[in-house]
């Protein structure tokens, strides 16, 4: 075997076992765990509720590309945005807040029928959202240190038939994380997005029942 040879056959073992390592670290990379989160329903109404006869369709709702997503948003300053880490929401955000809408107005006991337009449900109203802020706050207080979980919602009642907006209104729950470990944040998250839930779901209800008095 000639020198070259040899020199050649130890570059290609040198650059294999490099290869595995790089191989080995990106696998390690892929297997670290990332825990995902799920968010609840809200279950409970005011029992004066009006019950509608009519059928309502939730659409998917609008977000901002930080918040469109299945990573759990953390403002560090007002102007920037990161995500925890090996932390994530079982879907992106919108998606999340839409099937718990649908789920929620079904808890009310006062709806007939919800869903989603991709169900192909005849509509009498329409509910629009718009997720305005879906994130976790680092306070900018020294003597706070509680992450601030903030969320609101912008909801729009619309008259199927007419295609006309009948009512708006904002819901703004803003609650305090017990540590910025990823359960606590989430648990806050959950409670934040429960209150907005019920207060614009309750909030929906009446207006629709209102304005189907006077069709």
């Amino acid at each position: 075997m000639t020198l070259s040879t040899i020199k050649w056959a130890c570059g290609l073992m040198v650059l294999s076992v490099l290869t595995g390592c790089a191989g080995i670290a990106s696998l390690n990379q892929v297997a670290t765990p990332t825990n995902l989160y799920v968010l609840s329903p809200k279950s409970t109404f005011s029992s004066s509720l009006p019950r509608l006869q009519q059928q309502i369709v939730v659409n998917q709702p609008t977000a901002t590309s930080a918040v469109d997503t299945d990573q759990i948003a953390v403002q560090p300053t007002p102007l920037q945005v990161q995500y925890l880490p090996n932390a994530r929401w079982v879907d992106r955000a919108p998606l999340i807040v839409q099937a718990l809408m649908i789920e929620s107005f079904e808890n009310s006991g006062k709806v007939p029928a919800v869903g989603s337009s991709t169900i192909g449900l005849r509509a009498d109203y329409l509910i629009a959202t718009d997720i305005r802020e879906f994130q976790a706050m680092v306070p900018q207080s020294e003597t706070d240190t509680a992450l601030q979980i903030d969320v609101r919602l912008n909801i729009k009642v619309i008259d199927a038939l007419s295609d006309r907006i009948i009512a708006s209104r904002s819901f703004e729950e803003i609650v305090s994380s017990a540590s910025d470990d990823a359960p606590d944040v989430a648990l806050a998250f959950d409670e934040a997005l429960g209150d907005t839930l019920r207060d614009a779901i309750e909030w929906s209800i009446r207006e629709m029942a209102n304005h189907a008095k006077t069709q």
